[in-house]
C-alpha cells in the first residue's frame, strides 16, 4: 500500500508498501468487450428513440469518444458494463464522473463501485488534501449504503472494510485500532460470500501480519480499548496466505501479486523456516517487474535472500 493506501489493511502503523497495485489489479469481469460499443448496440437494437435523431447521434459520439456520461434511459447493467471497462482502463476520473451520477441509486453493485471509484480518485496525486478527505468519507458512505441495500454482496463488505480503514487515518490511532475488529469481520464476510476473491484473502493476511508486528505502545492502546485485544501471530498470517495461494491456484492466477510472494517469504523467515523463505523470496525476486512497486519488491527480496 503506497502512502495513504499503506494503512489499508494495516490499521495501526505505516509499514512496507502494500496493496495499491493489488487493488488496481483486481480482475474486472472478462469477455465483455468494449462497453461503450455494447451499450450503444443494445440501445440501437432496442430502438431507443430520444427526442430527436441528432440527440441520439450526440449520445453515441460521447460514448465512442470515451466520455463517462450515461443517459438516464440506460439500464443499471449498461452503466456497470461501462464502469468495468473504465476501471480496467485506469480511467479514474471518467469512472468517477460516470458513477457519481448514480450516488442515490438503490443498486449495491453501482454503490460499491462508486465507493471504490471515490477512493481511487482520492489516491491521485492531483487530488488536493481537502478533496482527498472528502472523497475518503464519501467512499465510506457509499460502501455503507451498498451494504444496506444488499448485505450479501461480497464486494460491498470488502470495500466497506477498506474505506473504514482509510477514514481511520483522519480520526487517530484509537479509532483505527477500535475499528480493527470490524474491518476484519467485513473482510471475513466478504470471503465467505466469495471464497475465490484473492484480493480480500490477501487483505486478511496483511491484517494479521500487522497485528503480529504491532509495536508495544500500540498494543497498550489496544489493551485499553478491548477486554480482549485483537491479536494475531505469524502462524495465523501464514495460514491465511496459504489460503490465498490455494484460491489463486484455482483461479489460474497463482502469482496474483508480487507483494504477496514477498510477504510469504518474510513470514517464513519469522517462522524460522529458511527453506520455504528461500522459495518464496526467490519467486518474489524473479517476479516480472511491471511497476515501480514490483521493482521495490525485487530489491527487498534480493536483500533478504542475501541475508539468509
Amino acid at each position: 500500500m503506497a502512502a495513504l493506501l499503506a494503512s489499508l489493511a494495516r490499521p495501526f502503523r505505516r509499514g512496507p508498501a502494500g496493496l495499491g497495485t493489488a487493488l488496481r489489479r483486481e480482475a474486472a469481469p472478462r469477455g465483455r468487450g468494449w462497453p461503450g460499443t455494447q451499450v450503444l448496440r443494445k440501445n440501437l437494437q432496442r430502438g431507443v428513440v430520444l427526442s430527436t435523431g441528432s440527440l441520439l447521434v450526440y449520445e453515441a459520439q460521447k460514448l465512442i469518444s470515451g466520455f463517462a456520461e450515461v443517459h438516464a434511459s440506460f439500464k443499471v447493467e449498461d452503466v456497470i458494463e461501462q464502469a468495468d471497462y473504465l476501471y480496467g482502463s485506469g480511467e479514474t476520473e471518467k469512472l468517477y464522473r460516470l458513477l457519481v451520477q448514480h450516488k442515490n441509486s438503490d443498486d449495491a453493485e453501482l454503490l460499491w463501485r462508486l465507493a471504490r471509484s471515490s477512493r481511487d480518485l482520492a489516491q491521485l496525486g492531483s487530488t488536493s488534501a481537502e478533496e482527498k478527505k472528502q472523497l475518503t468519507y464519501d467512499s465510506l458512505e457509499y460502501a455503507k449504503k451498498a451494504l444496506e441495500k444488499n448485505e450479501s454482496n461480497s464486494a460491498a463488505h470488502k470495500w466497506y472494510g477498506i474505506c473504514l480503514s482509510d477514514v481511520g487515518d483522519y480520526e487517530g490511532i484509537k479509532t483505527k485500532i477500535g475499528n480493527a475488529i470490524i474491518i476484519k469481520e467485513h473482510f471475513q464476510r466478504a470471503i465467505e460470500l466469495n471464497p475465490k476473491d484473492a484480493t480480500t484473502i490477501h487483505l486478511i493476511g496483511i491484517w494479521c501480519y500487522s497485528f503480529a508486528e504491532m509495536p508495544w505502545y500500540q498494543r497498550k492502546i489496544a489493551a485499553t480499548l478491548f477486554a480482549t485485544p485483537p491479536t494475531s501471530t505469524f502462524q495465523e498470517y501464514a495460514a491465511n496466505s496459504h489460503l490465498k495461494l490455494f484460491s489463486c491456484l484455482y483461479t489460474a492466477d497463482p502469482n496474483f501479486y508480487s507483494k504477496n510472494l514477498l510477504f510469504l517469504g518474510k513470514t517464513y523467515l519469522k517462522l524460522n523456516n529458511k527453506k520455504m523463505a528461500l522459495l518464496w523470496l526467490s519467486k518474489a525476486k524473479e517476479y516480472p517487474a511491471q511497476t515501480e512497486e514490483d521493482k521495490q519488491v525485487q530489491k527487498e527480496a534480493l536483500e533478504l535472500l542475501n541475508s539468509i
